[in-house]
């Protein structure tokens, strides 16, 4: 029973991490990789294995936010391609230098952006979602994207939290951004595949592939279902507090 002890950990974490993800757009990467580094894992290690699981649950995850008419494809063609294309540049770049030094900054812009918000969540007015995507869209999807491959996780944070704060529907943003991130991850785990050997982790990657697999539908039915103020407070609360926790870890 103890040689299964350890898939069962990274299943779990994979579940709740995908719940997390699913439901609030979110967090999947960044929390997941935590719990790896916190093992001892190399940064690009740790990233490569949530990424290699991160291709089946966005997946997942993604058919599902389509199936419940979460994808807005106007914002999904802006978030795709340069998503992608900085994934793969960011998983190359992580080979070389640790991606750790540039934590700090992402969670002081994500802090802020959750108290932005958790502001227009209680000061919300009713508004038409306008369907018009610029091209300031597609800049934050290189950001998100970069960063995504570099930190293990991010695309969610950055993106959905500045697009929610933007005023964009919560409901389309999540969902849409959930079934962008399938092409970034693919992405960032080929790369991964070609500059690393990491076959030593496969427990990590099923356990948290099927951990997050689990959960994934759940996630996207619980989106579909939840008012539009009470999502805008869960993303702020749960932004601030990983961006809080990541400062402090860095800190102390």
């Amino acid at each position: 029973m103890e040689e299964y002890l350890p898939i069962l950990l990274y299943v779990l974490v994979g579940f709740a991490a995908q719940m997390i993800d699913g439901a609030l757009g979110m967090a999947y990467g960044i929390s997941s990789n935590t719990f790896l580094l916190s093992l001892g894992l190399p940064p690009a290690a740790a990233s490569a294995s949530v990424h290699m699981a991160e291709v089946v649950t966005t997946g997942v995850s993604g058919a599902s936010h389509w199936k419940l008419g979460n994808v807005d494809w106007g914002l999904v063609k802006r978030l795709v391609i340069p998503g992608a294309i900085a994934g793969g540049i960011g998983a190359y770049l992580l080979a070389s230098f640790d991606g750790n030094v540039i934590k700090p900054y992402i969670s002081a812009y994500l802090l802020i952006m959750g108290i932005v918000i958790l502001v227009k969540a209680f000061n919300q007015k009713e508004r038409k979602p306008t369907g018009v995507h610029t091209a300031r869209v597609s800049a934050l999807a290189l950001v998100g994207g970069f960063f995504d491959a570099i930190g293990g996780g991010g695309w969610g944070p950055i993106v959905t939290t500045t697009l929610v704060a933007r005023g964009k529907d919560p409901r389309l943003t999540i969902g849409s951004v959930n079934f962008s991130e399938f092409f970034v991850t693919l992405t960032e785990s080929i790369v991964f595949i070609i500059t690393l050997s990491f076959g030593e982790y496969w427990q990590i990657i099923v356990g948290l592939l099927i951990g997050g697999a689990i959960a994934a539908p759940l996630a996207a039915r619980i989106t579909s279902k939840m008012p539009v103020k009470v999502l805008m407070i869960l993303v702020g609360l749960i932004i601030i507090a990983l961006s809080i926790r990541t400062i402090l870890m860095t800190v102390l």
